[in-house]
């Protein structure tokens, strides 16, 4: 029997979002550990790809559209023959911007571009984690939110659809936690900061030397890190918190 952890039944992991950055590092980071991951992205499965996985563990899925993410809700219940989730990662996110990469203003910002932020950002985070609420509840699984620290403070890159979509997930997670918690389920968030990834926008340079305490960029996998604990026994009693990742930026 294939095991995780190096010990006990292989356990499988959803993941959104999985094609860069955090996304990236926590595909390898429970790759590592032995665990099945099953990634979701708008995109499909990247022939160049560096996880073993392929594409029979990837499921291409628009996030922003609801009628696609209940088939592709379909299709992982199709994909876990015995009914059992142990984790769901809700990393997807879009952050639009304003004209030459600036940020997108609360007035800039039209009804249509809130309405699809908040689908992919919001909404399908809790459409994912109800509609398999039962194979979550079959192995008293962890779901983790990834909020932001732009959810907690006005931010000079983070837009405002972005930004308040993320305090409004940041929201969810203590209600999520409220209502899955005694269906065995635990919930959790990580908020984090200014992490080293392909869509830092420039200026960040500025924000490292002035706002952050420890002086640099956090890596994907330092993030990573956090979120396997949070789907582990190693976190078995945490339950409704959000943890800041960014180097104590927040303080």
């Amino acid at each position: 029997m294939l095991t995780s952890d190096h010990n006990g039944p292989r356990r499988t992991l959803l993941l959104t979002g999985a094609s860069r950055g955090i996304g990236h590092a926590t595909v390898k980071r429970f790759s590592a550990a032995g665990w099945r991951v099953i990634t979701c992205s708008r995109h499909g499965f990247p022939e160049n790809c560096p996880w073993e996985a392929g594409p029979e563990d990837h499921i291409q899925v628009d996030l922003a559209d609801p009628v696609n993410t209940e088939e592709a809700i379909a299709e992982i219940k199709r994909r876990l023959p015995d009914g059992k989730l142990h984790a769901l990662v809700n990393n997807a996110a879009i952050s639009p911007k304003d004209s030459g990469g600036a940020r997108l203003s609360a007035i800039a910002t039209d009804v249509r571009t809130w309405q699809h932020v908040f689908q992919v950002n919001f909404f399908a985070p809790i459409m994912l984690a109800r509609g398999l609420m039962d194979e979550l509840k079959a192995t008293h699984g962890s779901v983790v939110n990834v909020t932001s620290i732009a959810g907690s403070r006005v931010h000079p890159f983070a837009g405002a659809a972005y930004a308040t979509s993320k305090a409004a997930l940041a929201a969810l997670t203590r209600e999520m936690a409220a209502d899955f918690g005694p269906l065995g389920i635990r919930v959790n968030a990580i908020a984090p900061g200014e992490i080293d990834t392909s869509i830092l926008s420039p200026g960040t340079e500025k924000i490292v030397e002035q706002q952050i305490p420890m002086h640099r960029l956090g890596t994907p996998d330092e993030v990573a890190k956090i979120v396997y604990v949070l789907c582990t026994e190693t976190s078995s009693y945490v339950h409704g918190a959000e943890i800041h990742i960014n180097g104590g930026q927040h303080i």
